[in-house]
């Protein structure tokens, strides 16, 4: 992604916010059969218009961009609080809407990306993007802590699978996620902020079974 403001982009007020994300999918270019996806969010742009979102259709756009596929990753709601952004890319208008490139997403190979298989929960998956997210100091963080000793802290709830989840509904993830063994999900309020940082302008996140996104901890 390239730079396009001198200085960070930092977002507040996030908590419970929504979003979508449309994925611009194309070969990863590196020699390998490997996919990657150019992320395009609609964050400090509009709230991801419902009537819009339904009507997007994935094979249009594809054919639109001149990519071999779209996914649509959304909608979404923030889990954390604050975000700053230290590299963004430009805006680009789908079917009249504008969204920013965000990200770049390599995909793995056991991800089928059209859906047609369902997708593995509990995968790390590397994501170019340089940003801090912030999580409020009394506010409660949802951290799934995996059985390496991994912390990956909840950055977005989906209504992808379930449209039913809300942020009170959040403490009740344990009893409804079948994580791997020796992994277990936690809640607890922090008496101090939070910070989650990208490394090296790379973050890792897993998903749930239901779609929901958290980030690795850096120590």
């Amino acid at each position: 992604m390239t730079r396009t403001t001198e200085a960070p982009r930092h977002i507040s007020g996030l908590r419970g916010t929504r979003y979508g994300e449309i994925l611009l999918i194309s070969p990863s270019g590196n020699g390998s059969d490997g996919l990657k996806a150019a992320v395009y969010n609609t964050l400090g742009l509009n709230d991801c218009p419902q009537d819009w979102w339904n009507g997007l259709d994935p094979g249009a756009l594809a054919e639109q961009f001149k990519v071999p596929m779209v996914l649509l990753n959304g909608p979404r709601y923030w889990a954390i609080d604050e975000l700053t952004a230290y590299a963004v890319g430009g805006v680009t208008t789908f079917d009249g809407v504008d969204a920013r490139l965000v990200a770049e997403v390599n995909i793995p190979a056991e991800t089928d990306p059209t859906g047609a298989t369902p997708r593995k929960p509990y995968v790390d998956i590397m994501v170019k993007r340089d940003t801090e997210y912030l999580l409020t100091a009394g506010k409660p963080i949802y951290a799934l802590n995996a059985s390496d000793g991994r912390t990956y802290v909840l950055q977005a709830y989906a209504h992808i699978v379930d449209d039913s989840l809300t942020l009170d509904s959040l403490a009740t993830l344990r009893d409804r996620l079948s994580l791997p063994d020796g992994w277990r999900f936690e809640v607890r309020t922090p008496e101090e902020d939070l910070r989650v940082r990208t490394v090296d302008g790379e973050a890792h996140v897993v998903q749930d079974e239901l779609q929901n996104t958290y980030m690795f901890l850096a120590r």
